[in-house]
């Protein structure tokens, strides 16, 4: 199985893991009677979220995905795209600052593993016997994560980074309190003010002492079951021990060492403008941002489209849309929405159809 490939099946699972352990995460964990915490407003839960330091965390997150994505006919097995948008996942994760990390996913009697231990990462997978060291650079200049570990697993990065997109379009406040993994929490709840988004709420339960996210709730905007479940079934805030992100590859596994470059300086990120008047133009194959918050578009161009099996039954019977910017066909779901146009983009969002097709002629061709 070619490296590309064992990227795309990780990127779903992981990006669940990422939602865990930086933002939160449910799955089925039942919630005992609401806990008596002292009163606290948005701001200050918001304040305390963006301001926590936790030394390190483990714990097994649960978590399950319902986008109410069609099935596509004639698919069975095979087809990974089903299984991860839907369905539910387990995984095990620890982090220990400032860049060692752990996140073991287990699925179909298998298991993933990636960690780092700050100067090696390694990727497993023990359905294919495969996996990837990675050697990372020594940096001098200041303290860094390596580029090789996603700064989604660090809880307190990935929920900044998910607080910073509220603006004035999205409703704060504190809905009430509940206990996540046995321990007291804060419910945080966002509702776009907008209605082009498909995204009805978000709701976050936030640690009543460590300020850390602990579980993610989205719900569509129209249906009464959640679209996303995300969360701990078990955390603990105690450092890991350092043998914790040590891997030794089981006998018979076939080892692929990489290294990765070292870069001469650490970039300052720039964070651009919050306002977004005129769609980001794309990097080589890169995608095209259009719009911003809950009515973000993402468009691919010179996308090669088959009109014939699966896919091509779901096109059949899709609705066709057409203006300035052209001809196309729309997919709908619950959560995901996106339009196929006759020239080779693909507009995909958590938008309405009609969002999509109003953002088809800002996407480069």
């Amino acid at each position: 199985m070619g490296t590309a490939q064992r990227s795309r099946r990780w990127l779903v699972p992981l990006t669940a893991v990422a939602v865990v352990a930086g933002v939160g995460t449910l799955g089925p964990v039942v919630a005992d009677a609401s806990p008596n915490l002292p009163d606290i407003t948005a701001q200050e839960l918001l304040t305390n979220v963006q301001t926590a330091k936790v030394d390190g965390l483990s714990g097994t997150v649960r978590s399950a995905a319902d986008l109410g994505l069609p099935a596509l006919p004639g698919v069975e097995g095979g087809s990974q795209i089903p299984d991860l948008l839907t369905g539910e996942h387990t995984a095990r994760v620890a982090f220990a600052s400032p860049n060692k990390a752990r996140v073991s996913v287990l699925d179909n009697m298998a298991e993933r593993v990636w960690t780092t231990d700050g100067k090696t990462a390694w990727a497993y997978d023990s359905s294919e016997r495969e996996a990837v060291k990675l050697t990372l650079p020594a940096r001098t200049q200041r303290p860094s994560k390596p580029e090789a570990k996603p700064e989604s697993y660090d809880p307190q990065a990935m929920a900044k980074k998910f607080l910073d997109a509220i603006d004035p379009t999205t409703k704060v406040e504190v809905s009430g309190t509940e206990k996540v993994a046995g321990r007291d929490a804060y419910k945080l709840r966002l509702v776009p003010k907008t209605d082009k988004s498909t995204v009805g709420s978000v709701t976050l339960a936030i640690d009543s002492k460590n300020w850390v996210p602990l579980e993610v709730t989205v719900m569509p905007r129209t249906g009464s079951d959640p679209a996303v479940q995300l969360g701990f079934s078990s955390v603990s805030f105690d450092v890991p021990a350092a043998s914790t992100f040590t891997f030794t590859p089981p006998k018979g596994v076939k080892v692929k060492e990489e290294k990765v470059p070292a870069t001469r300086q650490v970039p300052t990120p720039v964070k651009p403008p919050k306002a977004i008047e005129k769609p980001t133009k794309p990097a080589g194959d890169k995608p095209t941002v259009i719009g911003e918050g809950w009515e973000t578009v993402v468009a691919f161009r010179d996308v090669e489209q088959t009109r014939s099996g699966p896919l091509g039954q779901l096109l059949a019977n899709a609705r066709t849309v057409e203006g300035s910017w052209g001809k196309g066909k729309i997919l709908t779901s619950k959560m995901v929405n996106a339009l196929i146009t006759d020239d080779g983009r693909v507009l995909v969002g958590m938008v309405s159809p009609d969002t999509l097709v109003a953002a088809a002629p800002k996407a480069p061709r």
